[in-house]
């Protein structure tokens, strides 16, 4: 085991700690108001009501809520390359 192992092991921890601390919020609360947003289509379908054309609100909160997930989620990926990278470093 070198200093090159644990620090490719540490680094990823901590990247996908961060990672899941600060992104997974984010990321349930996209897919919530994703399902809550189906529910609401279907059930307006269902009173045969059309929904309405263009974006709604929701629909700009689910972009907001996955462009603020996606980097969290990219250093989670990162975190455990560096964790493998640190297995296969000899």
């Amino acid at each position: 085991m070198s200093v090159v192992n644990v620090v490719l092991w540490v680094g990823g921890v901590v990247l996908v700690a961060a990672a899941y601390v600060r992104g997974v919020p984010y990321w349930r609360r996209y897919q919530a108001l994703r399902a809550q947003q189906e529910n609401v289509r279907r059930y307006e379908s269902w009173r045969g009501r059309p929904t309405e054309p263009g974006r709604s609100s929701a629909d700009l909160m689910e972009d907001e809520l996955r462009r603020r997930a996606q980097p969290w989620i990219a250093a989670g990926v990162i975190g455990l390359v560096m964790i493998i990278a640190g297995f296969a470093v000899h």
